[in-house]
């Protein structure tokens, strides 16, 4: 059985450039505004007096395949390819998870 693999974000560090989107949709041909990932924007809003909500979550779409073609071509999927944060991580799943810390803005997906 072949080893699942899978892409870890980590929100916090996500700054919304939009870098994974284009990437996708330029390396599958993709029309204007569909991709095997998209960014989302949660607020601006005011939490408190010091604190606000301002975050970007890339979420992968049905259309991701993690790139399986340059993967197996020993090369990562384009998405963290060109992520300009270095917020994506790409590698087995068993080896993801043991990287996922207490860190409550750390998503691990596995397509």
């Amino acid at each position: 059985m072949a080893e699942k693999s899978g892409i870890l974000i980590d929100y916090d560090w996500c700054t919304g450039c939009h870098s994974c989107e284009m990437a996708c949709q330029m390396e599958f041909g993709f029309p204007v505004g569909q991709s095997g990932v998209k960014v989302f924007q949660v607020g601006p809003w005011q939490i408190d007096e010091r604190k606000w909500q301002y975050s970007f979550m890339p979420v992968f779409t049905d259309m991701c395949t993690l790139c399986a073609e340059r993967a197996a071509k020993g090369k990562l999927p384009s998405c963290v390819q060109h992520c300009q944060a270095d917020c994506m991580k790409y590698g087995s799943l068993e080896d993801l998870v043991k990287e996922v810390s207490s860190h409550n803005k750390q998503v691990l997906y596995a397509i």
